[in-house]
């Protein structure tokens, strides 16, 4: 059952932006909205208790309005994580930038910069070690059921939970000498994607097209969900809780931890990096490089693959040749040869210009080849 919608505080300003909270977050679900909007109703409810003058978006200023919102997140009690006033000042912003758009105020989107959410805690990426990604990979193949196969459709493609449940029946293209893709939907970025498949992948969307119940319209869901989205996703993390905790692992464990283990599994195999930001669906390299492990054993793999392959060392400088006699006969020799090379370029180009400047060039090597042969 979902939880009722908090109402935006009645201001003057809540009829811009409670559309702009639900344009931003089209493609995302119920608990994004709702984080927008509750960003959108702290910051109406400071708006009319500091501010109450307000009452159009272009009378909103850097200073006071938007600083002085920022000193109230810092000044809360008890105090909010760094995490969560980054979120905060993110999602205030984003709706600055929708309104600056929609309401052709491109000033909005100034309010607010980069620089003022607070740097995130960094955490460390998790992929799955490779005892984890063995034990989980045989249990779930064991269950067989919806959502561990899922949960292998996960591992093997990289996709988010979210992206996972919205996949269609007909996601697989066939490219032609046995070459697949799986269309992932439009997701957390806004963006969608054709992932590489193998084989395996096209028997686990096959083994998702069986298990959907029979009489249903063929515009569903491969996965299917009668009682809702969030009901499926909150069902798919209690499957993986429970395969971790049948074999033992006593970790505490998440399936998007299945997304970093895929990306380092491609990079380990040799997909260039640029690839796998594609693969992932990221925006920046960046995000991509907070996925990705790499350990001492991937930096010592990759030390010998270079030393073993000289096209990847850097070239050694060509070995000096013997500097030839130097005497008159031997100069000769050489403009003999620059006359031959440079009338061969001359015949090959095509502008005019060119020709010319080449010609004026051969008159003075013969001039300078006349005098040698006089001299010698």
């Amino acid at each position: 059952m979902k939880r009722p919608r908090a109402p935006l505080p009645t201001h003057p300003l809540t009829k811009f932006f409670q559309p702009a909270a639900e344009s931003v977050t089209t493609s995302l679900g119920d608990v994004s909205l709702r984080a927008y909007r509750a960003t959108a109703r702290h910051f109406l409810t400071y708006l009319a208790s500091q501010y109450p003058e307000v009452d159009c978006l272009d009378q909103l200023r850097r200073d006071p309005h938007l600083l002085g919102w920022l000193a109230l997140l810092r000044s809360r009690k008890p105090p909010l994580t760094t995490n969560h006033r980054a979120t905060q000042v993110m999602y205030l912003r984003r709706l600055l930038e929708e309104l600056a758009w929609t309401q052709q105020l491109p000033a909005l989107a100034h309010l607010l910069g980069r620089d003022d959410a607070p740097h995130k805690e960094r955490r460390l990426p998790r992929p799955l070690t490779r005892e984890q990604d063995l034990l989980l990979q045989q249990e779930l193949s064991r269950r067989n059921d919806r959502n561990s196969i899922a949960l292998l459709l996960m591992r093997h493609t990289g996709m988010r939970i979210g992206e996972l449940v919205d996949l269609t029946p007909d996601c697989l293209l066939s490219l032609g000498n046995d070459q697949w893709a799986i269309h992932v939907p439009l997701g957390k970025l806004k963006t969608e994607r054709w992932v590489p498949v193998d084989s395996l992948v096209c028997g686990l969307v096959d083994r998702l097209r069986s298990l959907r119940p029979p009489g249903r319209p063929a515009d569903r869901l491969l996965s299917g969900r009668p009682p809702g989205r969030a009901w499926l996703i909150r069902n798919i993390r209690d499957t993986f809780r429970d395969a971790a905790a049948a074999v033992g692992i006593k970790a505490r464990l998440f399936p998007h931890q299945l997304r970093h283990t895929y990306g380092t599994e491609m990079l380990r195999a040799g997909v260039s990096f640029a690839a796998v930001v594609k693969l992932l669906g990221h925006k920046s390299a960046y995000m991509t490089l907070q996925y990705l492990e790499i350990t001492q054993e991937d930096l010592q793999r990759e030390f010998k693959l270079a030393r073993s392959h000289p096209r990847h060392l850097v070239p050694h400088p060509p070995t000096p040749q013997p500097f030839p006699h130097a005497d008159l006969a031997t100069f000769v020799d050489s403009l003999h040869a620059a006359q031959h090379v440079l009338e061969m370029y001359r015949r090959s180009v095509d502008d005019h210009l060119t020709r010319r400047s080449l010609s004026r060039l051969a008159n003075r090597l013969a001039k300078l080849l006349a005098v040698a042969k006089h001299l010698h």
